[in-house]
Formats: structure tokens, sequence, C-alpha cells
């Protein structure tokens, strides 16, 4: 009995990895980089990152899987008004980081409403793009690691519908029209770097050191979400006092560890089975 239990240990400590990256995300080059979040300014949690990533000539692609077309009390704002609005902003947002605007998807689901859609059109949509991006990396909010991560609404929908695309992705029959109809391939995402994990769950500290004022610039563009846009909207363009005024609420929002400012994540190497445990 002894034999078979340490057999069956060698056989899955393979498959359940969580050290943290053997070369340090800092030095990552000629990676494709997908990130799926909820909402256009999901990627402020990584911003820094990413934009370190594409300098670095990675391959950087943004997926948002809603509009954002509710998330104000503005009674002069509308849905289709809030959801240009918040496009332009992350366009801007991404720009701003180096990153392209042709590597930008948003699947145009509406805000607030993302777990009462069909799961399975969502993971198949989710699917085909990772079957053409082809991913090293995949960056998602982090579904929980031992137990289910507390999300809001949409944030826990997409961390789930995230990795539950992931796996279906390296299944060949699995979506198999778009195998053998669109000529796609099964695909396994290697790495992942889960954010808005819990703070004990954090294993990897990015250093941004140099790119904390451009994710400040990067994330002033969301004016709708961090400045005005909650109750009175008056963007996208601020007097120079009020854009200064975000700007250093937006640098509080910097963790600093050892004086250097840092954007964490829970590391995950294996199959996208186990990204719970």
């Amino acid at each position: 009995m002894r034999h078979i239990l340490i057999t069956f240990l060698l056989v899955l400590i393979p498959l359940i990895s969580i050290a943290q990256p053997d070369v340090p995300v800092e030095q990552w080059t000629g990676k494709t980089i997908l990130l799926i979040g909820a909402h256009p300014d999901d990627d402020s949690y990584s911003m820094g990152t990413l934009g370190m990533l594409n300098a670095n000539g990675n391959e950087v692609y943004i997926a948002i899987l809603t509009t954002g077309n509710v998330g104000t009390q503005d009674p002069d704002l509308g849905m289709m008004d809030l959801a240009l609005i918040r496009k332009q902003e992350e366009q801007a947002a991404l720009a701003t980081m180096g990153i392209p605007t042709d590597h930008y998807i948003n699947f145009g689901y509406d805000d607030g409403m993302l777990e009462y859609e069909d799961k399975k059109e969502v993971v198949a949509k989710l699917v085909r793009l990772i079957r053409e991006v082809r991913p090293d990396v995949l960056f998602s909010f982090d579904p929980g690691k031992g137990g289910q991560r507390w999300h809001k609404a949409d944030h826990r929908a997409s961390a789930y519908l995230s990795a539950d695309a992931a796996r279906a992705a390296m299944w060949p029959l699995m979506f198999q029209g778009q195998i053998t109809v669109e000529g796609l391939e099964a695909h396994t995402i290697p790495e992942y770097l889960l954010y808005d994990s819990a703070e004990k769950d954090k294993n990897t500290w990015v250093d941004i050191t140099g790119w904390e004022e451009r994710k400040v610039d990067a994330l002033s563009k969301y004016v709708s979400q961090f400045s005005s846009g909650w109750s009175d909207y008056n963007g996208p363009d601020l007097s120079p006092e009020q854009e200064e005024e975000m700007k250093e609420n937006l640098r509080r929002w910097i963790r600093y560890r050892d004086g250097m400012p840092m954007e964490g994540f829970r590391y995950y190497t294996g199959l996208p089975d186990n990204i719970g445990r």
C-alpha cells in the first residue's frame, strides 16, 4: 500500500505546482500573454506588469467580458453612453502602456449580468480565443486556493469561466468544431498569474520600478471609474487640478515591499484542473 501511495504522489507532483516561476517575471520575453477580465479597468490589478511585459518583447492581449455599461449612478448616463466611455477609457489606458488597440477584445456582455449568461456560449468564445492566441501565460481573477475566493458577481464569474475555458481548450474533443471546421488546434496554457488573490495566497511579487508613474497615467484614463463617474461624470477631460487629485489618489494604490513598487499574484503552473488546489 505504501508503495502505491508513493507512486501516486510521484505522478501527482508534476501536475500540481505552486512554485514561483523559474525565470522572474521581470525577465520574461518572447511569451504570449492573455489577460481575461470582467470589466474595462480590470487590467488595473496588473497594469504595471502588463506594460513591462509588452515593452520586454512579449505579446500582450486583453480580453474583457462585459462592456462595463451599468457602473454608474449618474442619472444622465445611459447604458450605451457608458459602454462607449468605458471602451474609450480602456483603449486610452492600454495605449499609455504601449499595448496595441488590436490586442484588445471585448465580448460585449452586460455589466453585472455575467453569471446569468449562457455559460457554454461564454466558455466556447473563450476557448476559441485561447486556441487562436495560444497564450503561454493567462492572467485571470484568482478563483481561490483551497477554497472559493469571494469576488463580486462579475469577477466571480470571470474567474471560473476563465479556468473552465483554459481546461476545455486543451481537449481536442471539446468544442470540436473549432478544430475540424475552423482549423484551430487544442492548446494547453502552461503558466498562470492570478490576480486579486487572497493576500496569504500571493506567492509572486513583480517589481514594477520605472513603471509606477506610467501605471498611474494609464489608470487616470478611467475617469468614469476612479474619479467622477460614480455619481456625476464630467470626463473625459479633467481640469489640471482634478487630474492631479485623481493621480494622487491612484498613487496611494501602489503597493510597496521593501521600498519597491510591486504587483502581487498567485503564480501557478500545471493542469488547469488544479488551479484551486
